[in-house]
């Protein structure tokens, strides 16, 4: 087994990091076009994203690396509450993708945790994210890492006739 590195993702890991962004779009579309088929210029939106992330306070981007080559990766902003609950504003992980030859290596957990302890010393109070229901793996990990379920997203195409 090899060892890896997370560190901070910089604005020159993007285009490596775009492959995996591929990956991770082209997996839940596979699982669940009507909901996660994303715009065809999805790759150039991430290519402007990813670079202002790198460089925001605020945001958190890091990579995992074994032997130098970007294996992971995750994207997190501060995202703004509805103003009726207590707390202003939420850490978000966007998107946590481990390339498939490197998962069950404790990456994925790491990453978490660095976005946890990230996240925390800003003095941000809650951590949020969404999975696809048909991603049991990765529902199994984030709650090794202290997250619980709190809602459920549920979807009714309104463009197919009602079943």
């Amino acid at each position: 087994m090899h060892g890896f590195v997370v560190r901070p993702g910089l604005e020159g890991d993007v285009r490596e990091v775009l492959p995996l962004v591929r990956e991770l779009c082209d997996l839940h579309a596979s699982r669940d076009p009507v909901r996660f088929r994303v715009v065809d210029d999805v790759i150039e939106r991430y290519e402007h994203w990813l670079p202002e992330r790198a460089v925001d306070p605020r945001s958190v981007f890091l990579v995992a690396c074994v032997n130098e080559r970007i294996v992971a990766f995750t994207v997190c902003t501060i995202e703004p509450e509805v103003p009726i609950f207590w707390i202003p504003e939420c850490g978000w992980i966007h998107d946590l993708y481990v390339l498939p030859g490197f998962r069950r290596m404790g990456i994925a957990g790491a990453m978490v945790r660095e976005v946890a302890r990230r996240y925390r010393a800003m003095g941000v109070k809650q951590l949020r994210l969404h999975t696809g229901a048909f991603n049991e793996d990765a529902r199994a990990m984030f709650s090794r890492e202290g997250f619980r379920p709190c809602v459920v997203e549920m979807l009714m195409p309104l463009d197919e006739p009602a079943a």
